[in-house]
Parts: C-alpha cells; sequence; structure tokens
C-alpha cells in the first residue's frame, strides 16, 4: 500500500507571504461556504475544500485557512491558504480563483519565454548614436528656455487672486469613524434586494437595514447597511419591518446594483454605503 507524504516545499521555488498576526477564521461550515462563494472560487453544490496554488515550475493542492481584512476601512480580503507541509501564506482571492483555470500554468510559461527571448534579442543589437540623439540636447536647451518664459507668464498670472478662492468652502458632514473590532448592533428590515456579485459573476440575495445603531458607551447613528443574506440569517425567516439585535463588524462598502433583476421588489430602492460581514448573535423582536 502506498503512502502519501505531503509536499516539502522549497522556500527557493514557493514564495512565502505570511499573514501579519492574526487572522480571521470560519465560525462554522456555513461560514465557509458563504465566504468561498463570495470570493467566486466554488459555484458546486459541496463546497470546494481542496484549490490549485500554480507557479512557473509546479503546482500544489492548498487549503484556506482563514483571511485577512485590509483596506482603511477593512472592505477588502485577503485568504490565507496552508500548504502541506504546514506553510502558510496569502493570497487575493481573484488570483487564487484565476490559478484555478487550465491554461493558468501555460500562460505563465509562455509569457517567461517570451520575455527571454525579447532581453537577448535587445542584448545582441550594437548601440549606436544616431543624428536625432546628437540633436536632443539643442533641442533640450530650447525647450527649457521656453519654459522658463512660460514660468515667468504664469508667475505674474498668481500674483491676482481668482475669485473662487476668495468664495467661503461649505462645511463638509462629519465622516463616520468606524470601530475596528466586532460592536453589537441594532437595526431595522427595510428591504430584500439583489446584488451582483462580480467574483461569481451572478447575482446574490442581500438584506438592507435601515435605522442601523452602533450600541456602545456613545451610540452612533449609522443609518442605512448591508449585509449578505446567508443560511444563518434565513433561518430567522426575516420580513420587512422586524428589528433585530446583533454583533458583527462594519465596514465601508458600498452595495452594488442587481443585473438584469426582473422582480421589482428585489430592485435595490437606495444606495448604501456600509456593509456589515458575519451577524452573530442574532435576536429577532
Amino acid at each position: 500500500m502506498a503512502v502519501l507524504l505531503p509536499h516539502i516545499e522549497d522556500s527557493n521555488k514557493t514564495n512565502y507571504f505570511p499573514p501579519k498576526g492574526e487572522y480571521e477564521t470560519f465560525q462554522d461550515e456555513a461560514h465557509y461556504a458563504e465566504k468561498v462563494r463570495e470570493w467566486g472560487l466554488s459555484s458546486t453544490k459541496d463546497v470546494k475544500k481542496e484549490f490549485w496554488y500554480k507557479e512557473k515550475t509546479h503546482q500544489r493542492l492548498v487549503t484556506i485557512k482563514g483571511y485577512e481584512i485590509f483596506g482603511q476601512t477593512g472592505e477588502y480580503n485577503t485568504i490565507v491558504i496552508e500548504f502541506q507541509d504546514g506553510n502558510v501564506s496569502c493570497i487575493h482571492p481573484a488570483y487564487l480563483k484565476e490559478m484555478q483555470s487550465s491554461s493558468f500554468g501555460k500562460e505563465l510559461k509562455t509569457v517567461d519565454e517570451t520575455d527571454s527571448t525579447e532581453e537577448s534579442t535587445e542584448t545582441s543589437k550594437p548601440k549606436a548614436q544616431t543624428k536625432k540623439e546628437q540633436t536632443e540636447p539643442i533641442a533640450e536647451e530650447s525647450i527649457v528656455s521656453g519654459q522658463k518664459s512660460e514660468e515667468k507668464q504664469s508667475a505674474v498670472a498668481v500674483t491676482s487672486p481668482s475669485k473662487k478662492e476668495t468664495k467661503t468652502k461649505k462645511e463638509k458632514p462629519a465622516k463616520l469613524v468606524l470601530p475596528e473590532d466586532k460592536v453589537h448592533f441594532t437595526a431595522t428590515v427595510k428591504q430584500f434586494a439583489l446584488s451582483w456579485n462580480h467574483f461569481n459573476e451572478e447575482n446574490d440575495e442581500v438584506v438592507v437595514l435601515e435605522n442601523v445603531m452602533i450600541e456602545q458607551e456613545e451610540p452612533t447613528e449609522v443609518g442605512l447597511a448591508w449585509c449578505a443574506h446567508s443560511k444563518t440569517l434565513k433561518k430567522f425567516e426575516l420580513a420587512v419591518g422586524d428589528t433585530l439585535e446583533f454583533d458583527g463588524k462594519i465596514v465601508k462598502k458600498s452595495l452594488p446594483k442587481g443585473k438584469d433583476v426582473e422582480d421589482e421588489a428585489m430592485r435595490l430602492e437606495v444606495s448604501v454605503a456600509y456593509k456589515i460581514n458575519n451577524p452573530s448573535k442574532i435576536v429577532k423582536k
């Protein structure tokens, strides 16, 4: 009977990008399935557990251990994958999706061969100074002198203040400061809608919430927010007007409108700027 041993990776061949500190892990199988489908990595009923990681000279089967949240408002993810020998590395979801294509490795090899051919051709060409190159210094001098005269003219023009600058600027509304950690929310269900997911190129069902409040020492009014209508939420059989309490992490991520939505009730009514990730400890009132 053959014994299957894990691949021992060569650090000279595989470039690792380990996560910076702690990263998000999956709460359960349903949470795993939700994120993998959100990234467009699986569209089958049974969600994939292993994925191909491809380099120019080799490919490896890897698993997804979790993900990092990054960006100024925490709206982006990088996936944390694990190799068979236990090494972990970060990768963008769209790049891992590309690696699942059968033509991915061939494209890398073709590009590498083309680059090396062009490089050898360039080095074999003798260098010769053309008439155009010999006359460039004279042309540059005339350009510089022209630029100096233009700068003098522009300096005179700048001394007279424009009318637009004298007008008082309107004060912008205070920017909402989002908490970095999970917090407690109260909200009301406003609408169920369809939103276009560019990873798997299909519409996803979402829940639009209104009267969203971050409940802390100083409550913060968010207004509108949205979240995925996950299997966890569907268990509560939500209806428009239901009041909810839950924990979650809020990020700035606009809700895209659905494509070719025939049902008017599922069309997005308003623009929603904030998303709530992974609602938990849900209480329906």
